[in-house]
């Protein structure tokens, strides 16, 4: 991706483009920077000719619609400040396009389709960096009948939408989306509380796709009949997709514990227990996953048993799977011991 100059020069223009969206003191110069990183993010997915035009062209009519809803609840603002079903109005419509270019559910319905025409490269930067401004300004107007209705439906579209699938970027869009729930689940907190979420959420997505960017791999089958170079790469590769669902006592599970501790003292229980199943669920699929690779045996591809991969990388791939397996284990000790 980052092999000639004008890839480079577009992810800083669309680093810079987050960076002014977040830091804008008007919701006129947030929308500048949100379409100066729309724009610098299109060329940045053209590495795969033969899909990337078709996801391009409906990531932009997607956010090309985000962006005018969020320009004309501005302007009805600046219009009409004074009117209070004028601000309603416009608190609704900015949050909608927010939520639409977050890909949160109600709004989320060209996120998998998007996500599949992307290298994993892309997608990782659509599932982690392409969510820091929405989610930014998305917490400094927290719209609350539409923030829970939100929640409930990214808890339950995430977990439900991943139970059939066979494409491992759908899968992964799918848990993006539920994860959504949760770190708008976590504003009701402060912001400390979604953006530690986020981080944690940032490391296990990258520790996943690297690992999928690595051995080339684009199907749930494919992961199946991985020859690695010893048994404990595959056991960290379902820890990590298991940490990912927020399973005990993995990394993933920490941010999630410390939601489930601030909607328990804010009494949102009932949609706290909602939550919680429709993370069981996604367990589910992650455990059935694991569990088929383990115990099923497959050599079909016998040719990929020869496949040779850059010991740097797994050196890597080692070292980020350690800390999101075993993380939680080290902060309990540092802990313990402080």
């Amino acid at each position: 991706m980052f092999n000639n100059s004008s890839k480079i020069m577009f992810f800083m223009i669309l680093v810079m483009g987050t960076l002014i969206s977040i830091s804008a003191n008007s919701w006129l110069g947030a929308w500048m920077g949100l379409e100066i990183n729309l724009l610098s993010f299109i060329p940045l997915m053209s590495d795969n000719k033969l899909m990337s035009t078709e996801a391009s062209l409906k990531y932009f009519l997607t956010q090309a619609l985000a962006s005018s809803v969020f320009l004309f609840a501005t302007i009805l603002f600046l219009l009409n400040s004074n009117k209070i079903n004028s601000n309603f109005l416009m608190e609704m419509m900015i949050f909608s396009s927010l939520l639409l270019k977050s890909g949160s559910a109600p709004f989320h319905f060209w996120f998998p389709n998007v996500m599949e025409g992307l290298s994993w490269l892309n997608a990782l930067i659509l599932m982690t960096w392409q969510k820091i401004a929405p989610l930014m300004l998305i917490s400094y107007i927290i719209f609350k009948p539409l923030i829970i209705t939100s929640i409930i439906l990214s808890s339950m579209i995430g977990a439900l939408g991943g139970l059939n699938q066979t494409s491992l970027r759908k899968l992964m869009a799918y848990s993006s989306i539920n994860h959504l729930g949760w770190m708008l689940a976590a504003m009701y907190d402060s912001n400390l509380m979604w953006m530690t979420y986020f981080v944690f959420y940032t490391f296990l997505t990258f520790t996943m796709i690297f690992m999928f960017n690595m051995f080339k791999t684009s199907h749930i089958n494919q992961l199946f009949t991985l020859s690695f170079h010893s048994k404990t790469m595959k056991f960290f590769l379902f820890f990590n997709l298991l940490s990912l669902g927020g399973l005990p006592p993995f990394l993933g599970f920490l941010p999630k514990w410390l939601v489930i501790q601030s909607l328990t003292m804010n009494n949102q229980l009932f949609m706290l227990t909602f939550m919680v199943l429709m993370t069981l669920i996604t367990l589910y699929f992650y455990m059935r996953l694991s569990y088929s690779a383990f115990m099923l045996n497959y050599h079909e591809n016998n040719w990929m048993i020869n496949s040779s991969y850059n010991s740097n990388y797994l050196t890597t791939f080692m070292t980020y799977s350690f800390f999101s397996s075993m993380g939680l284990f080290m902060m309990f000790s540092l802990y313990f011991l402080l």
